[in-house]
């Protein structure tokens, strides 16, 4: 079909959203075979609950009994009606899937266009002879994801994993199948958007796009596919950004490079360390004064590297933004819903803007789950955010044959090419853990001499990165150390450290000097409104049938308990328990966060897991499946600040070190205070102190001040500058911490938001307001607050239209962990 019309229509996107349904095709259905509205993106669990066919898979035991629905082939159909005058429109009609999960057949007319295997990937199809003026019925036919994962396995050969069904025999996310926080759904669906694309003579195809600082200026440089229906079109290109254009013909046979200056741009730095300035680059294919199709890519300007240079302690892994070092505070990211189909932009937002509320500098995407949406990558280059990208490899031995090694190559190119122009990426990384795993949990004996990845992490991936997106940074993996050493050496590259959580006590994060930790971390439960509203037994306990089905972790009942009986008893009711747990999951990441940060620049940044769930459950995370914030959320606030003053045991003697990470010295006087909980001053040291500019001072504490006269009654404070740092000389189930005493006042400040002052009565040891049990949608700005006597603290309370005092002093909302030691 050819256009007279020399001026040729840009390119038109409709999407394909109307109309569909979805049924089972085949398979133990327990809903028969009936036409069901679909909604399109989404997938079919959320098509059933809106029918209300099924529960909702989040709450009590629902998760087995809807296990079914994996076993299922599910077919989705819509009619796509199209006119004489839009096929008329364009010589040629595109087909476009951002998103199938996973295992689909693609038909139109009852002609088969598409077998697709991974749901990592996007598709495009021409359609231009097969679609007709009228009705078109396009059918998406899913096939059972478990039946086929099962039968690749057999098919590949089964290989090592840490859970039941074969994740790693299927290009689906990991934790779809279940992870020791994570439901397991295996849906099918129609996950991202599709849509009919109608253009003529040519079209943009793939796109990488780059931006450099140079000098006071900088450069953007795009590079361009483009897709010709034929012929000898003459074709230009125009590139635009900051007021800057260039425009190129475009050869017949070949792609597109173009450069553009710009005299003066803002460079763009991580949040903490500068402004986001972000520049819209336009980029626009035109024949003969028309313009056929345009796009946008937003960027920024910095450079990036990480400095693995080896040194006397072994070798660094030290991220280095626009020549700053830049200390990572940072948290890994799971899909931030069990159906990322449900997660948009608002979203998004709100979980990333907590990030920065907590002082985070860096999102590491974490293998076992999905590339994100653009809107993530997006709201990171905005907010600041820098990311690190695994590929979606995780905990397991993943086959090299076909038909993975293709689908492998095909997402890796999709997805690298789609993310690689933010200013927030900073890594990509091979896998999670799978390097660990091949040298320490027996794989070698298992494999028996199959492959296990290594080709796609030392060979394939790096060499697409260096083709397609030069400028960002590859590691093979994580844990990793560049030098060859052990994959999790602590001196070498990045550390993973979860013996502490799985056998140890968390005070032995002290024992450790990583140069990077990319994950470590502690459990707790949900806020109290998030697991009531899950789960519902009577009597609810830590281990009545809802709350094991909620705990997904191999014996994590059995490790809260151990983890918390060093420090505290365990409480006999369930709200105090509850509190525990919460309490003893922020104090353990917050001695680890004061040790690591006290070793910098030699550990040179953390990232915590996790900052987020999929799904109401206890687990690592400091923002819970409902989207409210733990403990843990106050405790990583807190450490991270930009000014710390912490005090920590350094070869058996106490340390204060103060860490300055902002532009700015730091000077002044630091008071250590031995005290009693009376708060009366036992003995005293100053000292002046000056903190230079992204800088740590270590001060070692003199024996008069260090030495306790009464452990179980003392405690040291270190002061600088209004920041403070607290050492106890007992766990606090062995200290006389009294019962808490405090009073109140309370302060409507405007709608919906109240100020809450507590001046203590007697110490108060970790304080926090527990707001989702006076509202489910209120919010407060801090916690974890230490109060000597007399002193005062406010907390800021949002979400909730009234407060009384009286609902304060309710047992249960203001806590402290002078509440869980016997003698109070």
């Amino acid at each position: 079909m050819t256009i007279a019309n020399p001026l040729l229509a840009p390119l038109s996107r409709t999407p394909i959203t109307e109309g569909w349904t979805v049924r089972a095709a085949s398979g133990p259905a327990e809903v028969g075979s009936q036409h069901l509205l679909a909604t399109v993106p989404g997938v079919v669990h959320l098509d059933l609950m809106a029918a209300g066919l099924i529960p909702d898979p989040y709450l009590d035991d629902n998760e087995s009994k809807l296990a079914w629905i994996g076993l299922v082939d599910w077919t989705y159909e819509t009619q796509v009606t199209v006119t004489a005058e839009v096929l008329a429109a364009g010589e040629r009609h595109e087909l476009v899937f951002d998103g199938l999960d996973t295992i689909a057949t693609v038909s139109l007319n009852g002609e088969r266009l598409l077998e697709v295997a991974n749901q990592h990937r996007r598709h495009r199809v021409d359609i231009t002879d097969r679609l007709r003026a009228g009705d078109n019925r396009l059918t998406v036919e899913f096939r059972s994801p478990v039946r086929y994962a099962n039968a690749q396995s057999v098919a590949l050969g089964a290989r090592p994993r840490p859970y039941p069904f074969p994740y790693d025999a299927i290009r689906k996310s990991a934790c779809s199948f279940g992870w020791d926080w994570g439901i397991a759904t295996y849906s099918s669906g129609i996950w991202r958007p599709v849509r009919l694309e109608t253009w003529s003579g040519a079209r943009l195809g793939d796109l990488l796009v780059t931006a450099e600082p140079q000098g006071a200026g900088g450069i953007v440089r795009v590079r361009a596919a483009v897709v010709r229906t034929g012929g000898e079109l003459p074709l230009t290109m125009t590139v635009s950004v900051a007021g800057e254009s260039a425009t190129v013909d475009v050869d017949a046979d070949r792609g597109v490079d173009i450069e553009v200056r710009i005299p003066d741009v803002e460079k763009w730095w991580p949040a903490g360390h500068g402004a986001q300035p972000l520049y819209d680059v336009s980029v626009r294919l035109s024949a003969n004064a028309s313009l056929l199709d345009e796009t946008t890519r937003r960027v920024g300007f910095r450079t990036v590297r990480w400095n693995t240079t080896p040194d006397a302690a072994g070798t660094p892994f030290e991220l280095v933004v626009n020549d700053r070092a830049i200390f990572v505070k940072g948290v890994n990211w799971i899909p931030d819903d069990a159906f990322p189909s449900r997660i948009d932009r608002s979203r998004y937002q709100r979980r990333l803007e907590q990030a920065t509320h907590a002082h985070i500098n860096l999102i590491r995407v974490w293998g076992g789950g999905i590339y994100e949406a653009d809107d993530f990558y997006d709201l990171c280059d905005e907010l600041g955010l820098l990311t690190w990208q695994d590929f979606p490899f995780a905990c397991a031995a993943y086959s090299e044959d076909e038909p993975l090694r293709s689908e492998v190559e095909a997402e890796a190119r999709d997805n690298v090419t789609r993310i690689a122009h933010h200013a927030s990426l900073v890594l990509l990384t091979g896998n999670n853990e799978n390097l660990w795993g091949y040298e320490d949990w027996g794989w070698k004996e298992r494999l028996d001499g199959k492959s296990w990845g290594e080709h796609y992490y030392y060979e394939l991936l790096p060499t697409i990165v260096a083709e397609i997106a030069p400028h960002v940074p590859y590691a093979p993996g994580s844990p990793f150390s560049p030098g060859g050493e052990h994959p999790n050496a602590e001196r070498h590259g990045t550390m993973h450290l979860w013996e502490q959580w799985n056998r140890l006590d968390w005070k032995t994060y002290r024992d450790q000097t990583p140069r990077f930790v990319a994950e470590f971390g502690w459990q707790g439960p949900p806020t109290w409104s998030t697991l009531t509203q899950a789960i519902h037994d009577e009597p609810l306990t830590p281990e009545s049938p809802g709350m094991i089905v909620h705990q997904k972790a191999i014996d994590g009942n059995a490790k809260l308990t151990s983890g918390l009986v060093p420090h505290y008893r365990v409480p006999e009711d369930m709200e105090t328990w509850h509190w525990a747990m919460q309490l003893n999951q922020a104090n353990a990441v917050t001695a680890a966060l004061e040790w690591f940060r006290s070793h910098a620049p030699h550990t040179s940044g953390a990232v915590v897991w996790q900052l987020n769930d999929c799904w109401p459950v206890t687990s690592w995370a400091a923002i819970d499946g409902g989207g409210r914030e733990k403990p843990l959320f106050f405790a990583l606030r807190n450490a991270f600040a930009p000014r710390v003053v912490t005090v920590v045991p350094v070869a058996g003697e106490l340390t204060v070190t103060l860490v300055n990470d902002t532009d700015e010295s730091w000077s002044g006087d630091l008071e250590l205070r031995r005290r009693d909980f009376s708060g009366r001053i036992v003995a005293t040291d100053s000292r002046h102190v000056a903190v230079g500019p992204r800088a740590t001072v270590r001060v070692a504490v003199d024996g008069a001040v260090a030495e306790p006269g009464d452990a179980a009654r003392e405690l040291l404070t270190a002061e600088a500058l209004g920041q403070r740092g607290v050492w106890w000389f007992s766990e606090p189930r062995d200290s006389a911490l009294p019962a808490p005493e405090f009073s109140l006042a309370v302060s409507h400040t405007d709608e919906e938001t109240f100020d809450v002052e507590v001046t203590a009565g007697t110490i108060l040891r970790d304080l926090a307001v527990l707001v989702d049990k006076i509202a489910p949608s209120a919010t407060v700005d801090e916690g974890l607050r230490t109060l000597l006597p007399g002193e005062m603290t406010t907390f800021r309370i949002s979400g909730v239209a009234a407060i009384a005092e009286s609902e304060l002093r309710e047992p249960g909302i203001l806590r402290s962990g002078n509440e869980l030691v016997a003698g109070s």
